[in-house]
C-alpha cells in the first residue's frame, strides 16, 4: 500500500477530492494537523460523495506522530521546488508521498529532513507556480500506483 500524506491541508473540498482517490486507488490518506477545516465540514463530505467509508483515512498529530505510527518504507516529498522529476523516481509499496499545504507548500525544516534525490517535483511549463492539490496527488499517485502495476485493480470494460 502507497501512502497519501497530506502536511496540513487547508481546503475541505481538495481533500474531499483526494479522499476519492485514496478509496479509489487503495492508497492510505493521512492528514497532519493542524487542518484548515473541520473533519465533519459539509464541503469535505460532499467532494468525497460516499467515499469516505472506503478511504483508510487516519489524522496525525504531527508529522513525527506520523512517522512513528506507519513507519513508511521510504518518504518522498512533492514539491514545486523539487529537483528531481516525479518520473525518475522508482517507487515501491509502503512508500509514502507528501504534500504541503495549497497556500504554503512543505515548511523549510520539514523539507530539510530529506536528501535531494528525496524531493520531487511534477514537470510543469516554466512559468507556471504549481497544481491544484489534489490534480498534484492524483498525477503522482497514478504514477507510483502504475509503477506497481496497479496493484489490486479490477479490470472494467470490454476489451477491443
Amino acid at each position: 500500500m502507497l501512502h497519501l500524506v497530506l502536511h496540513e491541508p487547508e481546503i475541505a473540498p481538495n481533500t474531499g477530492n483526494i479522499i476519492r482517490l485514496c478509496a479509489n486507488t487503495g492508497a492510505g490518506l493521512h492528514l497532519i494537523e493542524p487542518l484548515g477545516f473541520r473533519i465533519d465540514d459539509a464541503k469535505l463530505r460532499r467532494a468525497g460523495l460516499d467515499y469516505h467509508e472506503h478511504a483508510a483515512l487516519r489524522i496525525h498529530p504531527n508529522f513525527a506522530a506520523f512517522l512513528a505510527a506507519v513507519a513508511p518504507k521510504r518518504v518522498f516529498a512533492i514539491e514545486t521546488s523539487g529537483a528531481r522529476s516525479l518520473y525518475s523516481a522508482q517507487f515501491e509499496p509502503g512508500d509514502a508521498l507528501v504534500f504541503g499545504s495549497e497556500t504554503r507548500g512543505l515548511p523549510q525544516p520539514l523539507l530539510a529532513q530529506w536528501p535531494a534525490n528525496q524531493v520531487l517535483r511534477i514537470p510543469m511549463l516554466a512559468n507556471s507556480r504549481s497544481l491544484n492539490l489534489s490534480n498534484a496527488c492524483a498525477v503522482t499517485l497514478y504514477e507510483a500506483w502504475r509503477q506497481l502495476g496497479f496493484q489490486g485493480a479490477a479490470a472494467h470494460g470490454k476489451s477491443r
